[in-house]
């Protein structure tokens, strides 16, 4: 999209021009910093409470560090205060940052009162902004107006009186909350009496405070991350160039390193496919077109693990500037709920080692190590090659799981629901029929049928786009009950964990029974055509599989070719996500150690862990 005009968005009446924000979003604080220095208005008002004056100022000295200002109650016996963050990304805040960097004068427009009116806040996400401009989107706002009510009426006439009363050959910006827009504009038609002044002043016993670092993300409107990036643009002197995507990808991949170096562990590719889809949903069910920080840890616990989700939150967390201590201001560590209202929790357990697991029982006997650096390769004989039993015996025991879970979806997929007529099929559909109690009618569930069973297993952890598994094998199974198996993945003896026992990560693998019957998958010339690896293993299948099912497990599904290329061999290929198993599950068995003779595997249990 071209940049838009300074002024898109923007309604001048006379020397008076309308600025409409959405309060607290950092689009529309970037879009006034940018109007406000192109065009340097004498006058700056702001839809803030004067009697709040002295407070906001104290904060615009610490910016930007964030601040809230406290506001007690009424009744000392009533133990709930109001908490207002003061945010850099919020438009009124920016707009006064602004007005003291230009020598304006600054007018706070609302009346003093110590309650707003109720003016449903509800706004098309201003991400949108980004996608078709500031001035269509005021306009689509606008189209619908808000109800009003007596009290925004009155409200709207106060801000209007102190409009009317401004400097008439001075150049004046008024910013205003975009649901104030209309009522202020139609009190402006007419001229306004001065409010009634309150008997008391109602925020004389307000003080600003300090927020601690630990707290922001739960707080402020923006997550802290974005607000500092928005800082450092703004110092920079670049005052647009919003692009929320960008930074929520980067808010990802910095969480990423953190989680690799506390764990030890990588995000896959499948996952962060899984992460796109999963916080897409979220932000659609809330009307959103971007996903808040809420959504992102939502999405990396339950994608991911909680490890990585308290990452993201914690790098959504951090604002480098804030300080845990600013004498002599008072710092608190709020909770959202002090702050906000309906409020949504999640809850992360982190998973550390901890003390008592670390500790060794007194006796046990270390794993063995080198003498000297290199003393296991040298002992590596590298004539043949053989597969480790107890390893043998989990991924076997896993493909017979998988196989059945396989016809327990497409036997799911197969079933159907239908409201009772003259039989009761396989039984009553409790989901369906509640679901459909208003039609006061009794729903029954015949379930599919999977005829046959599932043959070969093809299972892609890697597509290899980067040429990262380079050891390509295929080896027989020795007992009818071990299938045969093509695989490829890391080169094993690059990681010797012991004499002639090297440790490998499998990028993909190919099992079939009964075994004894599979040629070198990789130098088969009849599947040469194959482009990738994961598809060479999936034409082996197809070839080799004695049953008419193929099961086929990656992060996406096969190209069209194949289905039609399994369907002139009578096979028929079920596909399954990766991301549908457990990632646990997937860890544990992708490790395989490859031995250099039979010899070894008397000692393997002494190095392989």
């Amino acid at each position: 999209m071209p940049e838009e005009r300074s002024n898109a968005g923007t309604i001048t009446r006379g020397n008076l021009t309308y600025f409409p924000v959405v309060p607290g979003r950092l689009e529309f604080a970037s879009r006034l910093r940018r109007y406000l220095l192109e065009h340097r208005p004498s006058v700056i008002t702001v839809e803030l409470p004067p009697d709040l004056e002295r407070e906001y100022r104290q904060a615009l000295a610490r910016m930007p560090k964030m601040s809230a200002i406290l506001i007690p109650p009424e009744d000392e016996q009533d133990d709930s205060a109001v908490y207002i963050p003061v945010e850099p990304t919020d438009p009124f805040v920016e707009a006064l940052r602004t007005a003291e960097e230009l020598n304006a004068e600054i007018v706070f427009l609302e009346p003093p009162a110590r309650e707003k009116p109720h003016v449903p806040d509800l706004y098309p996400d201003p991400h949108s902004i980004e996608l078709i401009g500031m001035e269509r989107y005021v306009e689509a706002y606008r189209v619908y107006p808000q109800p009003r009510s007596e009290e925004v009426a009155a409200h709207a006439a106060a801000m209007a009186w102190k409009l009317q009363g401004a400097d008439p050959l001075a150049s004046v910006c008024a910013v205003l909350s975009l649901n104030m827009l209309d009522p202020v504009l139609d009190a402006m038609e007419v001229p306004q009496e001065e409010p009634a002044a309150p008997k008391t002043k109602l925020f004389h016993t307000a003080e600003l405070i300090n927020l601690h670092p630990d707290c922001l993300a739960e707080v402020t409107t923006e997550a802290p991350f974005y607000q500092q990036r928005y800082e450092e643009q703004r110092s920079g002197g670049r005052a647009s160039g919003i692009d929320r995507s960008r930074w929520q990808l980067d808010l990802l991949r910095e969480a990423e390193k953190e989680y690799s170096i506390n764990t030890g562990e990588k995000i896959q590719s499948w996952q962060r496919i899984a992460m796109a889809k999963f916080t897409r949903n979220l932000a659609l069910l809330d009307s959103h077109l971007a996903a808040n920080v809420y959504d992102l840890a939502l999405a990396a616990r339950s994608i991911v693990d909680d490890n990585y989700a308290y990452e993201v939150w914690q790098m959504a967390n951090r604002f480098s500037v804030q300080q845990t201590e600013d004498p002599p201001l008072e710092t608190l560590n709020l909770s959202g709920d002090a702050v906000w209202l309906r409020t949504r929790k999640l809850r992360i357990r982190r998973r550390l080692p901890r003390m008592k697991q670390m500790l060794k029982p007194r006796g046990l006997k270390p794993r063995k190590k080198e003498q000297y650096e290199g003393q296991w390769a040298r002992e590596t004989d590298g004539n043949s090659i053989c597969s480790y039993p107890p390893e043998d015996l989990v991924i076997e025991n896993y493909g017979r799981f998988l196989k059945r879970y396989a016809k327990s979806v497409v036997s799911e997929e197969k079933s159907h629901v239908e409201p009772f007529t003259t039989s009761m099929l396989d039984g009553i559909d409790f989901r369906e029929t509640i679901r459909n109690w208003h039609k006061q009618k009794l729903f029954v569930r015949e379930l599919g049928k999977f005829s046959g069973e599932v043959g070969a297993l093809v299972i892609i952890f890697d597509e290899d786009r980067e040429s990262r598994y380079g050891y390509l094998t295929t080896w027989l199974g020795e007992h009818q009950n071990e299938s045969d198996m093509a695989f490829y993945s890391t080169f094993p003896f690059d990681h010797v964990v012991g004499p002639g026992i090297g440790r490998a990560e499998y990028g993909g693998l190919l099992m079939t029974l009964p075994p004894r019957r599979m040629y070198d998958v990789w130098r088969d010339p009849d599947y040469d055509v194959a482009e990738s690896k994961s598809e060479r293993l999936l034409m082996a299948a197809l070839d080799y599989s004695t049953e008419r099912h193929v099961l086929y497990i990656a992060a996406k599904p096969p190209r069209s070719i194949f289905r039609q290329l399994a369907a002139r061999m009578n096979r028929k290929i079920i596909y399954i996500p990766l991301g549908q198993l457990s990632p646990a599950k997937v860890k544990k068995i992708r490790v395989v150690h490859v031995l250099d003779s039979y010899a070894r595997r008397g000692e393997a249990k002494e190095y392989i862990w």
